[in-house]
């Protein structure tokens, strides 16, 4: 089955619903008395079901790779380029390590874009040394 959104019903009137604010909305239940959706009318959105599920070859993967997250520096270096990772919130010193090591072994990490990452540290430490020269 294809992958579908399913969405809370009346997401597109109000705004604490998720009407111009697409990250508000997810799926809640309808478990009103006279819900047309609940009672699966034709028409309206369809509710979450098992017939909607993934098959098992694509299911928790990315691109057909398995997604693995990486929470410290040992999980990244034993990492492979074979599946696709997910970096965890670290601290900035940490970081700059990850992405060195990411670079080095050309790994794909989703949420992280290393490169981006080391020419932004690589323009700061220029602007600090002109401005200690400045002094």
């Amino acid at each position: 089955m294809a992958n579908r959104k399913f969405l809370r019903r009346n997401t597109t009137q109000y705004l604490r619903l998720g009407k111009k604010r697409k990250k508000v909305r997810k799926w809640q239940r309808p478990k009103g008395k006279h819900s047309k959706m609940r009672q699966k009318r034709k028409g309206y959105p369809v509710n979450v079901s098992i017939g909607f599920r993934k098959d098992g070859k694509t299911r928790d993967k990315i691109n057909g790779k398995k997604v693995i997250l990486i929470n410290n520096l040992e999980e990244l270096k034993a990492a492979n380029n074979e599946s696709v990772l997910v970096l965890s919130k670290i601290g900035g010193k940490k970081k700059i390590e990850a992405a060195k090591i990411a670079k080095e072994k050309n790994l794909n990490i989703i949420n992280f874009n290393y490169n981006k990452f080391l020419k932004m540290l690589d323009k700061n430490k220029a602007k600090q040394g002109d401005n200690e020269e400045k002094k």
